[in-house]
């Protein structure tokens, strides 16, 4: 029987843009690279019913992610995503944030080897302001999405990381210019 959310996951992969970029980068300990040496893609809860709009795109090196977040018809996300093949380094204990944006709160999302369904990922928010600012999230302080996940995000096992405006009707505008893990 093909359920809902089954539909909802193949939709997703099919509704998705690339965001142009140099290439992939595997993350080193210590190492701020910048975003545009990584492939983005960006997706919206229009891949499940919702309206939010928007889009993300390489802005003087850094990753702009924009638009109008929508929480009608149960939606309320627009995200770029780039794929970590490799993940993080085993010791790694979080990721360090180059960001600024309009005063809002926004979060990155942690997709592992053991987040297998397309609505499971480990979130942790941070706030922005106008001026560029570094901001470290612990991988201890990620929450996974449902209570299907266990704990945090191991080093190793993250694929990907994504930014993301989410979970309340507003006008989103935040910017990363360089990530890596700590």
């Amino acid at each position: 029987m093909i359920t809902r959310r089954a539909v909802i996951a193949a939709a997703a992969c099919l509704l998705v843009r690339p965001v142009a970029a140099q290439g992939g980068r595997s993350l080193m300990a210590q190492d701020l690279i910048p975003a545009d040496a990584f492939d983005w893609t960006y997706l919206a809860d229009t891949v499940m019913g919702g309206v939010s709009r928007g889009e993300a795109r390489l802005d003087a090196g850094a990753l702009r992610l924009t638009g109008t977040v929508s929480t009608a018809n149960r939606g309320g996300f627009i995200q770029a995503r780039t794929a970590l093949p490799d993940g993080l380094p085993e010791a790694a204990t979080g990721l360090r944030l180059r960001v600024r944006g309009n005063g809002g709160r926004y979060f990155i999302h942690l997709r592992t080897t053991r987040t297998a369904l397309p609505w499971q990922y480990y979130q942790q928010g941070f706030e922005t302001g106008r001026d560029w600012a570094e901001v470290t999230l612990p991988l201890a302080d990620f929450t996974p999405s449902g209570r299907m996940m266990a704990g945090s995000p191991r080093p190793g096992d993250v694929r990907s990381l994504g930014l993301v405006a989410y979970g309340r009707d507003h006008e989103a505008d935040v910017s990363l210019s360089a990530f890596g893990a700590v």
